[in-house]
């Protein structure tokens, strides 16, 4: 069954139009329903904010804002009934209002659906009831409402004013437009329109033409996104991205300028910006999960430019979109600023944004069509929650008295900020230059750049300088919600003060280590943990390393060790349990320390390994043979090595 809407019926039902533009229909009874669909075709028509209208879909139930699926569908009897009620009554809607009405196939069943686009000749209104007086209506979330006070006057001073984007361009002809364009877009979205030959037809279906004096020119949507130069209307429309080598925005490192429809300048601009986005990840506590971050974000990039193309005006606006990428931040900026009702408390999420109509109705309709674009007042909300959950700053909104520009300004995540500075830090460290180097990182921290890896650094730099006083003063003041975030500092910390022969400072340190650890933090504090003899605390911290142990051989073979040590102190119990713990201790050792044979490591580290996995066969007396050949093997790579010598002899000797 061929459909004539814009849109496929499989998109409209799943997802690609917000709640707010979509109304959902299980039944049809004039009775009960019927006075509903006209006074939602009403607030439809009224567009209070500029979405462009909507759609009521009769014969198919929701349930909790989505559609019931499969359909239950209308017979050809109610759907017949059911138009021609419609059409009759929306002659009540004054000025006088008709949907477009079409059937529909879904889940093989037929539905009927109203598409009501916004109207050019609003405010309209229409009766509340069979009998009731009329009113004007809109549409606020997903629910139709009376138009009262504030809401009743911001709708009245929208008469016959049409947005922008919206408006006819009589300097154009339907020639200016791209039928290839328009056709992958319908495919893009899924209507049955992409298959018509006649291509009038197809553009006035979709309300991206509009007659004058007896012929049709482009609407300035369809310039926008269905030309394949629409900076020749509107200078403007294009992306500008610049890139920065420092912070202060000095000399141009590269610029890069999308144009073309807005849909591929986004998408281009995007795949850009993504490829340009530092991606870290390591393994979690328990080896079972990956954690990580982004320099920025995509979710918070993706955001933050398609509301600077949606939001921004085209209207006598030369200034182009713009994309500043600096070595912290990234700043977004569109022209002009945001609509008056807007203020700057909304932008911060303290308060939730009014029903002020949107600057372009067309450009958002379409960007969502694509899925390029969400629900109205979901972009900002998600650009915060975006940079919180990669550990990013929060973003920054503001825009000037005037309302010139609305800039979004993206941090970088303060692990790739640090990383840059830590590149200038092992420069200078590595030709010589030590104090400028610590002096680097010193006015870093101080400017507020609390980044791990940058605390690991000065720890390190000041103990290696014997300042363990100053390198301590860093972490004096992080909280419990800090510590996981900063243990590899913290261990680094007890690391120096164990070489500094203080193990007290060291213990206290480590005892404020959280349970639970990213893998590589639970490595590096098993290693101090060992250094300093607390082999059952090491043990536990392997454990959490969960893969990375089975993977390094230097931590598997650290870990082995500590397994043998933890024997030591069994080896004279009488109990039972004793013995069954050390022998499975002595048999996870070998196990581990035969893998570490077999793993790519150091000559010296293989000796080792070696000389350990003797005493482990050893222990849990194994035949002779299989001693000496480890004990062999370890004399072999490391023949100056006096306790391997010993070892193989004692053996020899059967002592």
């Amino acid at each position: 069954m061929k459909s004539h809407l814009p849109i496929g019926t499989e998109e409209l039902l799943g997802g690609a139009v917000e709640t707010a533009r979509l109304e959902l229909k299980g039944t049809w009874d004039p009775e009960t329903t019927g006075s509903q669909v006209i006074k939602t075709l009403c607030a439809y028509a009224n567009d209070l904010q500029n979405l462009n209208g909507g759609y009521v879909v009769l014969g198919v139930a929701e349930r909790s804002g989505v559609a019931v699926r499969p359909a239950k569908g209308m017979d050809t009897s109610s759907i017949d009934a059911a138009q021609k009620w419609i059409r009759g009554n929306c002659k009540r809607i004054d000025p006088v209002y008709m949907p477009v009405i079409d059937v529909c196939g879904v889940d093989g069943q037929r539905v009927l659906v109203l598409w009501a686009p916004a109207s050019d000749v609003r405010p309209h209104q229409a009766p509340d009831g069979v009998k009731g007086e009329r009113k004007y209506w809109v549409r606020i979330g997903s629910e139709t409402v009376e138009a009262k006070d504030e809401i009743l006057t911001a709708l009245l001073q929208q008469t016959a004013r049409v947005p922008f984007d919206d408006r006819r361009a009589h300097e154009a002809r339907n020639d200016d437009l791209s039928l290839s364009l328009v056709r992958e877009f319908l495919n893009d979205v899924r209507s049955d329109l992409r298959d018509d030959q006649d291509a009038e037809r197809i553009y006035q279906a979709m309300q991206i033409v509009s007659r004058v004096n007896g012929h049709t020119v482009p609407r300035n949507v369809a310039l926008l996104f269905f030309s394949h130069n629409p900076e020749q209307w509107f200078r403007g429309a294009r992306v500008e991205v610049v890139e920065f080598p420092d912070e202060a925005g000095g000399n141009t490192l590269t610029e890069k300028v999308f144009r073309g429809p807005l849909q591929d300048q986004l998408r281009q601009c995007l795949s850009h910006l993504e490829s340009m986005t530092t991606r870290h990840l390591e393994k979690s506590s328990a080896g079972l999960q990956t954690q990580g971050w982004l320099s920025f974000p995509v979710p918070a990039l993706r955001e933050a430019l398609v509301n600077a193309v949606y939001h921004r005006g085209y209207e006598a606006c030369v200034e182009p979109t713009k994309v500043y990428l600096y070595p912290n931040r990234i700043e977004i900026i569109s022209y002009p600023g945001p609509v008056p009702g807007i203020e700057a408390q909304h932008l911060s999420g303290a308060l939730t944004p009014p029903p002020v109509p949107a600057r372009n109705r067309r450009i958002g309709e379409f960007l969502k069509e694509l899925r390029l674009a969400e629900g109205r007042n979901t972009g900002l909300p998600k650009i915060r929650r975006s940079m919180a959950e990669n550990g990013s700053p929060a973003p920054v909104f503001d825009f000037d008295e005037g309302r010139s520009y609305f800039r979004v300004t993206l941090p970088a995540h303060p692990e790739y900020v640090a990383l840059a500075v830590l590149r200038d830090y092992a420069y200078k460290k590595a030709t010589g230059d030590g104090h400028q180097a610590l002096a680097l990182l010193d006015q870093a921290w101080r400017d507020g750049m609390r980044s791990p890896s940058m605390a690991v650094a000065l720890v390190r730099e000041k103990a290696e300088q014997g300042d363990l006083s100053g390198a301590e003063s860093l972490l004096t003041d992080l909280d419990t919600r800090e510590l996981g975030a900063f243990a590899r500092a913290l261990t680094a910390l007890a690391s120096a003060y164990a070489d500094a022969g203080d193990e007290k400072k060291s213990k206290a340190l480590l005892d404020r280590l959280p349970p639970i650890l990213a893998a590589r933090d639970a490595f590096d504090a098993a290693i101090v943990e060992r250094r300093l003899d607390r082999q059952d605390r090491a043990h536990r911290l392997f454990e959490r390393a969960g893969d990375l142990v089975l993977r390094d051989a230097r931590a598997l073979h650290e870990f082995a060790q500590t397994k043998l040590s933890l024997t030591g102190r069994l080896v004279r119990s009488d109990q039972l349990a004793d013995q069954q713990t050390r022998k499975r201790l002595l048999q996870e050792a070998m196990a581990y320390l035969e893998r570490v044979t077999q793993l790519d490591a150091p000559q010296a580290r293989h000796a080792w390994a070696w000389f350990n996995l003797g005493q482990a066969r050893q222990w849990l007396k194994l035949p002779r043979q299989d001693v000496i050949a480890a004990y062999q093997k370890a004399c072999d790579l490391a023949p100056d090595e006096e306790r391997f010598q010993r070892a193989l002899a004692q053996v020899r000797d059967g002592a």
